[in-house]
């Protein structure tokens, strides 16, 4: 993020309060967090012209008439969290076009009243507006669709200059978080916590890895690389047309596998190879072997050109699907039981590589080219379904903003929507049970700078992931374990970090680990199988705030502070839960990767943070550091235990809450004490009868926390 000074000539057009402030960059050498150019004009719009520039190397420059205008475009973009308007214009040598500033919303159906900026002034001058977006009578409005920059008739028609636009938010004095303990979304997935691993990893199978992906609580791995699993051949351990050996083979990825008690994802070969190379896989793993490797994918990105694809029409969506097809086929004729994939990506018109096929949408009568309406349109029609779709996702490329990154984090419900309605729309009832898996997921595809070794990152992943637990993903494969040192990409002093070198793998070398690493590792106590997902809200953008409950009972509430500088205050209140008067705190943020920087010898001082926080109640406070990751768990309250007699019988009751899971105990000296029963409760009381056992005179109930 770019720092802002208000010079004395700047004009303000707002009266902004004294607090922090944290900008959602828009255009600052390059469009971020989504927003797309759809500027008309009959002249020039330069998004990349290198003089005047404000900041950074590249600005916008426009040439055009009367009513054309600078423009961009986001699909729904939620301005509710941000306050204003924010850019630096300057009107070139001469000066005096007079631009009007209007939003349009509903799919740009609808626009909002205009803003007219006075006369822009000439000798080539910079000047900073800041415009309430009440000024466009954004209220009520969740769905902005775009903003324009238009030329009036009433100005000069001189080219004009626009950079570092941005939206502003002002942080509260207190964000507001509420949590209902039975406000359920969704049950935990056991194929959340994975990694991606590959066949270059010379230190792969050593003890360190081992207790390294143990320590992180690695529920899958995937093997054996991205793109290079279109050029592997498994059974030799070699790439394209079997001209070299990797680092590592399938024994070493078994051997780390199955010692790690982890699931499989295993990418077979469709750029390269063949069903029966694929089906001979499957042979050795769950025949030969019998590893009961379950997951198996038919190729990477095979939409993409970056990929490898020999067949005799490359990156087609048809020629994709037959081969899918005979790959399934096989695959399965070896092991009925396992559970193959197929690449899939979002919009019905992406990646329309071959206008020879197309799909009619049976739903909607619309003609489509795209990758997956054509796959699966293909699939249906040889009698063929997946058993998931594969969805890759990095939202940045070459170049990389931290606010925008940390902001684009909400884009996992809607595209697993997009997905599931081209699997209902083109397979129907057949893909009912189709599942939606995420087996890549990192910040940037390019080549890596600063922010993917920076602690932004890490928010990132925990962000990225905790989203994702809302929707209907089931799995969630971050890449990757290992991928190697990289200077060639973005090292912008506006990202924050101090590392000298990019690397999308959490551990660098053999054990030098990265943020993503610590807010992985704290993910696991977010979130495995068996919890639930809870819903909460808070209201302010940069606090994102997720809950769940644990198997125990127990409540955790996960916060991510996106602020550079700004520590959180939150007022918390929890509905339908009694929490103990302790709860547990495991964060990872700026202390911790300022501890790693100065190479603090303080043990524990560069890992996760753990430390208790006094909970008074159901309504309490709790203030988060700025670029941390904070994990609350609530144990609950003591129960209440009344014991009676009738008779040759003894009658207990459990005053407790409804999910906890609690354990009777009984005593005959007060010293040694007894399980006697064990129960999770549905209601807030649990009644239990029994004959008096000898000798038991005390009885006691407790939470039954997990280990």
């Amino acid at each position: 993020m770019r720092n802002i000074w208000l010079g004395s000539w700047c004009l303000i057009l707002a009266c902004l309060p004294a607090t922090a402030q944290t900008n959602l960059l828009i255009y600052g050498d390059f469009l971020a967090a989504g927003f797309q150019n759809w500027s008309w004009n009959s002249g020039d719009n330069n998004f990349t012209a290198t003089t005047p520039v404000h900041g950074g190397s590249t600005a916008i420059a426009f040439t055009g008439g009367a009513w054309e205008a600078i423009s961009v475009w986001h699909a729904d973009f939620n301005p509710a969290p941000y306050t204003n308007l924010n850019f630096w214009i300057n009107g070139g040598a001469n000066g005096g076009q007079v631009i009007q500033i209007y939003l349009d919303y509903n799919n740009y159906s609808q626009s909002t009243p205009v803003y007219t900026l006075p006369a822009l002034a000439g000798g080539s001058t910079w000047k900073q507006f800041f415009i309430p977006f009440s000024a466009f009578g954004t209220v009520n409005i969740t769905n902005l669709s775009r903003i324009n920059f238009q030329l009036t008739p009433n100005g000069t028609a001189n080219a004009f200059y626009l950079d570092d636009f941005n939206l502003s938010a002002i942080q509260p004095a207190l964000v507001h978080v509420a949590v209902d303990a039975t406000r359920a979304v969704r049950m935990a997935d056991s194929r959340w916590l994975g990694l991606n691993t590959a066949v270059w990893d010379g230190n792969f199978d050593t003890p360190t890895t081992s207790a390294a992906l143990a320590e992180l609580g690695t529920a899958i791995l995937r093997f054996p690389g991205g793109s290079l699993s279109d050029e592997y051949h498994w059974a030799t351990g070699r790439s394209l047309n079997n001209t070299w050996a990797w680092s590592i083979n399938f024994a070493n990825y078994i051997h780390i596998a199955t010692n790690l008690g982890a699931q499989a994802m295993i990418t077979v070969n469709y750029g390269t190879g063949t069903s029966n190379e694929a089906a001979d896989w499957v042979r050795s793993a769950n025949v030969t072997n019998h590893l009961n490797f379950k997951y198996w994918e038919v190729g990477n990105e095979c939409y993409g050109s970056w990929e490898t694809d020999s067949n005799s029409v490359p990156h087609d969506p048809y020629t994709y699907a037959l081969k899918a097809r005979d790959y399934i086929r096989a695959m399965k004729a070896v092991d009925p039981t396992i559970k193959v994939g197929v690449v899939s990506i979002p919009g019905e018109n992406a990646y329309s590589n071959n206008a020879n096929h197309f799909a009619v949408n049976p739903r909607t009568g619309t003609t489509n080219y795209g990758w997956t309406p054509v796959m699966l349109a293909t699939l249906k029609v040889q009698g063929v379904t997946p058993d998931f779709l594969i969805h890759h996702v990095y939202p940045e490329y070459g170049s990389d903003n931290d606010q925008a990154l940390l902001a684009g984090t909400g884009n996992w419900p809607g595209e697993a929507a997009n997905l599931r309605q081209m699997i209902t729309d083109y397979l129907g009832n057949v893909g009912t049970n189709t599942e939606l898996l995420v087996t890549e997921n990192n910040a940037d595809a390019g080549n890596q700078g600063r922010q993917s070794t920076s602690i932004v990152n890490g928010l990132y992943l925990a962000d990225s992931l905790a989203q994702l637990t809302k929707t209907e993903f089931n799995g969630f494969i971050w890449w990757d374990l290992r991928n190697g040192t990289d200077t060639a990409g973005d090292f912008n002093s506006s990202l924050y970090g101090w590392r000298n070198y990019g690397d999308l793998g959490i551990i660098n070398g053999l054990n030098t680990r990265h943020p993503v690493f610590y807010t992985y590792k704290l993910m696991q106590y977010f979130a495995r199988s068996g919890d639930t997902i809870l819903n909460p809200t808070a209201d302010y953008a940069l606090l994102s705030t997720f809950a769940s409950r644990k198997v125990d009972g127990s409540l955790n509430l996960l916060t991510i502070n996106k602020d550079r500088s700004s520590t959180m205050n939150a007022q918390i209140v929890i509905a339908n839960y009694i929490p103990w008067t302790n709860g547990l705190v495991r964060s990872f943020g700026l202390a911790q990767d300022e501890a790693t920087r100065t190479n603090s010898l303080v043990p524990g001082a560069q890992d996760i943070a753990t430390n208790f926080l006094a909970v008074a109640g159901t309504n309490f406070q709790a203030a988060f550091p700025p670029y941390s990751v904070s994990l609350l768990n609530l144990p609950p309250a003591a129960p209440k235990l009344s014991v009676s007699l009738a008779g040759t019988q003894t009658v207990l009751q459990v005053q407790g809450q409804a999910w906890v899971r609690y354990v009777l105990l009984g005593s005959s000296n007060l010293f040694t004490w007894a399980p006697v029963a064990t129960n999770t409760l549905t209601a807030n009381a649990w009644n239990w009868t029994n004959s008096v056992a000898a000798g038991w005179k005390f009885w006691r109930a407790v939470w039954l926390p997990l280990n």
